[in-house]
């Protein structure tokens, strides 16, 4: 509904900025559902079949295509007062879907709704993508949502691009220090570079500890590391590894540590830990019999696992 600042927007090959909106041939769902409060589910899903002038034989077997899709037929006559919140979720996106969009604009449509419920509908609204087979942008800010629906994610800062890839790509391989921080948790460390080769470079940490990290997990524009160099590292909570601290370790970087909180997930525990002058998250299925704060621990990860950035 904005005009374009800068660039162009093609579909399908055609080039958009000067198409109006309501001719672009895009279904959207907004997040606050917006669907009409004084027709019934089958008026909504109408509306804009309506307005296309398609016949009705034609509208009729659309909407009931779209109904059974979303699960919602027999609630044609419903009004959008006398449905749930996730029941008028999937009555925006058969509105969508029912005029057979050539791009489906998802804007943050699950934000309104209770964790269970969201859940359940990201795999339905995934279900739904593939069936239809239509392109689908969905906007969200939850890091979650994203790697478990998207083909492909793009990532932006400020209204500028850090990243296009995979899920698995975003989440491993992020090109940029933003990028780590905004997907997923991390955990920081400060230092600088002590030395390197082709292979590693090892850091010497504030309070003269010593980690070593893959040479090839340098993130921001300037890949390069020379000797001195102030950086940053960055690891996730669940690829630290945690053991009786008389365990024998095998990692590359092993460090004793001490339990200073410790809370139970249901499916893991989240355990902060002081180490190397930091207070660092460790996700692990289950701990150790006589485990509490105060425990001596031994962290340990793979020099694979940890992302390095000049300061």
């Amino acid at each position: 509904f904005l005009d374009i600042d800068q660039g162009d927007v093609f579909i399908k090959g055609r080039r958009v900025n000067d198409v109006p909106a309501y001719k672009r041939d895009l279904g959207m769902v907004f997040q606050t559902y917006s669907l009409f409060p004084h027709m019934t589910v089958y008026e909504n899903l109408d509306f804009g079949l309506s307005l296309r002038k398609v016949p009705e034989d034609e509208k009729k077997r659309r909407i009931q295509k779209a109904l059974e899709l979303v699960k919602m037929t027999g609630l044609e006559e419903r009004y959008p007062r006398e449905l749930s919140g996730g029941q008028r979720q999937r009555v925006a996106i058969a509105r969508a879907l029912v005029v057979q969009p050539k791009l489906l604009l998802l804007d943050e449509p699950l934000s309104n709704l209770d964790a269970k419920l969201r859940h359940e509908l990201r795999i339905e609204i995934k279900r739904l993508q593939k069936e239809v087979g239509v392109t689908t942008i969905f906007v969200t800010h939850d890091q979650e949502e994203a790697l478990s629906m998207s083909d492909r994610i793009v990532v932006m800062n400020k209204g500028k691009i850090e990243q296009v890839g995979t899920p698995t790509e975003i989440y491993a391989h992020p090109r940029t220090e933003f990028v780590f921080q905004f997907i997923g948790k991390s955990n920081q460390l400060n230092g600088r570079v002590k030395s390197l080769d082709s292979r590693m470079i090892s850091v010497e940490l504030s309070d003269g500890g010593q980690v070593l990290v893959e040479a090839e997990n340098v993130m921001g524009s300037d890949r390069t590391c020379t000797v001195g160099d102030a950086v940053k590292l960055y690891i996730r909570p669940e690829k630290l590894m945690i053991q009786p601290v008389e365990s024998p370790t095998s990692n590359y970087n092993s460090h004793t540590a001490t339990i200073v909180q410790m809370n139970y997930l249901g499916s893991a525990w989240e355990i902060e830990v002081s180490l190397l002058g930091e207070r660092m998250q460790v996700l692990h299925p289950s701990i150790e019999a006589g485990w509490t704060i105060g425990t001596e621990v031994m962290v340990g990860w793979n020099p694979s696992d940890m992302m390095i950035v000049k300061k």
